[in-house]
Order: C-alpha cells, then structure tokens, then sequence
C-alpha cells in the first residue's frame, strides 16, 4: 500500500446546500489518487462532519458549499474541530462561496480567518486540489515524525 492509500478525508456539502455535483467530481478525484473517502453527503450540519472526522480519524474535513452562503453555514467550524479534539486536521472549503459581487481574494481571506487551511474558487481543478492536499498531508505527517522521534 503506498503512503497516500493511508489519507483519509471526510467530505461533504454543508448546511442548506443541496448542489452535490462539486463535491462528487472532488470525492471521484480523490478515491482515485487512492485516498479513502468518508462521505457526509449534502445539507450536513457541522457537527455531523466533526462526528465522521473523529470515527475515522481523518487527516483533513473538505466541505463544498455552493449556496454562496459560506459565511455563515462555515463560522466557527475551527472552534468547534478544536473542541472536538480535531486541533491539527486540515479544513479545506471550496464552491461558489459568497452572494454578490466580491473579490476573490477578499472572500478566500475570510475564510483562511476563520481558520481554513485551504480555499478553493469554482474555478479550481480537482487536480489542484488534490494536489495540494497530498502534499499538507505528507508535511503534516513528517512534522509529527520529526517531532515523535
């Protein structure tokens, strides 16, 4: 088994969002690099994602949110990971997340305010992500080697 096979994630689309296509294309992406993938599904509150992270000691929380309504449905999703015990998993957020006219790196700022390691526009390729999540993994895990030895 090589070392990405050991990644697991949980995904899911959060709150009141209903659209499923974006986190589908991502979850495909993902089980074919080989990471395992636990599944929320979609209208999923953020407890429900902490719940599944917790059961499968996931190495990161990716939440879609397609509403444009992120900013709320999101708020205080490091906190409540913390208080959970959750203090080092990666959360990654990605979709069409605000209403109106604003810029993009305005809206991704918010987010990696509140805590997100990682957020992604419409426009990201799964690839990209992928990626990225590979490698934050990977250094992730090699700092908790270093620091264990």
């Amino acid at each position: 088994m090589n070392e990405i096979q050991k990644y697991r994630v949980v995904t899911g689309t959060i709150g009141d969002d209903i659209h499923s296509l974006g986190i589908k294309v991502i979850e495909h992406a993902l089980k074919k690099a080989g990471f395992l993938v636990v599944s929320v599904g979609i209208q999923t509150p953020q407890e429900d994602f902490i719940k599944a992270a917790l059961e499968a000691d996931a190495h990161a929380i990716l939440i879609s949110s397609m509403s444009g309504h992120a900013r709320l449905l999101c708020e205080g999703m490091r906190e409540r990971c913390i208080e959970a015990g959750l203090d080092d998993v990666l959360l990654y957020l990605g979709g069409n997340l605000s209403v109106g006219p604003a810029e993009w790196e305005e809206v991704r700022e918010i987010f990696l305010k509140m805590g997100y390691n990682r957020v992604y526009s419409t426009s990201t390729m799964p690839g990209e992500l992928v990626m990225d999540l590979s490698q934050d993994i990977s250094a992730k895990l090699d700092v908790k080697r270093t620091v264990g030895d």
